[in-house]
């Protein structure tokens, strides 16, 4: 497979500044207190492989990626700091390799896999809409592979309802976990319900714009739901765990009123300090101000096919 090569875009439209530091305030308290290991500022990043992936068969009909520098450059990953620009700049000291998951709870065969395996199994590129909570969009071709492959290797049992996923915990490489008042409790904890997990759309991503995934977008796997919310993706993947009731997630734990558990795109849902039914796309032209919002359609997009997963359950309730 070719890898995507943009040109370098002018500077990136990004959240609305009210937004931004409304949830920032949320937020504050949990890195004041945080220390940041020597040398972890000024590392060079990890070098990226190439990976050779076919089309996942996915329709990406009118979608165009967002820009190479934008999907680097501008994330949300708490471990390593509250600033957009913190996973790119504060990410050059974390080791992506070596690198295990293990996938055991109620599962017949638990196993542990390695990352180079993962690597080599047939791969797909899947075009796929990203609708972060803060009310901000991009166009991603992640390379990854269907998570039920996963999943049906290790034989569910019967109980299993719901899986957890959890990401790694190194303070040592990750400033953002060193705090004296963390962000978030760690590890990283999302959850799915299992025929979610299981649903052809839900991939574990090893991979974006034709190389292997850059440590600030989740080295070396991470979830993609692309009809979700960005926070349920957890990055850093090192366990997925098979339960019969639902995980507690960390978001959710976090602000339960702010942060659902299903996290279904809804522009019917308003987060409650600001609205859900438009969206600025990053590295959309325009300057600061002058960048067009889009209407944020239902399921981001995806509704003809996952909205049958949720049918008769109260989407406002259940958000």
């Amino acid at each position: 497979m070719s890898i995507f090569r943009y040109p370098r875009p002018p500077a990136s439209e990004i959240t609305p500044r009210s937004v931004w530091l409304s949830r920032r305030d949320l937020l504050a308290t949990g890195l004041a207190g945080a220390i940041v290991p020597p040398g972890l500022m000024g590392s060079a990043p990890a070098r990226a492989a190439p990976l050779t992936a076919r089309s996942g068969g996915q329709s990406a009909e009118g979608l165009t990626p967002t820009p190479f520098q934008d999907v680097t450059h501008y994330n949300n990953f708490y471990e390593f700091g509250l600033e957009k620009t913190d996973p790119a700049e504060r990410s050059g000291g974390f080791h992506p390799h070596p690198w295990t998951v293990r996938v055991d709870g109620l599962v017949a065969h638990p196993r542990t896999y390695d990352i180079d395996a993962l690597l080599a199994r047939p791969l797909q590129e899947r075009l796929y809409r990203m609708r972060c909570v803060e009310a901000w969009s991009m166009v991603i071709p992640w390379i990854g592979f269907p998570l039920a492959e996963l999943l049906k290797e290790v034989e569910p049992l019967g109980s299993a309802k719901y899986v957890a996923f959890e990401s790694v915990v190194r303070p040592s490489e990750m400033p953002g976990q060193s705090g004296v008042l963390p962000v978030l409790e760690w590890p990283y904890v999302e959850g799915l319900r299992l025929d979610e997990a299981l649903h052809p759309l839900t991939v574990l991503a090893v991979g974006l714009y034709g190389q292997t995934l850059p440590n600030q977008n989740g080295a070396p796997i991470r979830l993609v739901v692309p009809w979700k919310y960005g926070f349920k993706g957890a990055k850093s993947v090192v366990r997925i765990r098979l339960t019969d009731t639902r995980p507690a997630t960390s978001w959710n734990l976090r602000a339960p009123d702010e942060y659902g558990f299903y996290a279904n795109v809804n522009p019917e849902v308003d987060h409650p300090r600001w609205s859900q039914a438009s969206e600025r796309p990053i590295g959309a032209r325009g300057g600061f101000f002058g960048a067009a919002r889009k209407p944020t359609l239902p399921f981001n997009g995806y509704g003809e096919q996952v909205a049958a997963l949720y049918a008769g359950m109260n989407l406002r309730r259940d958000f």
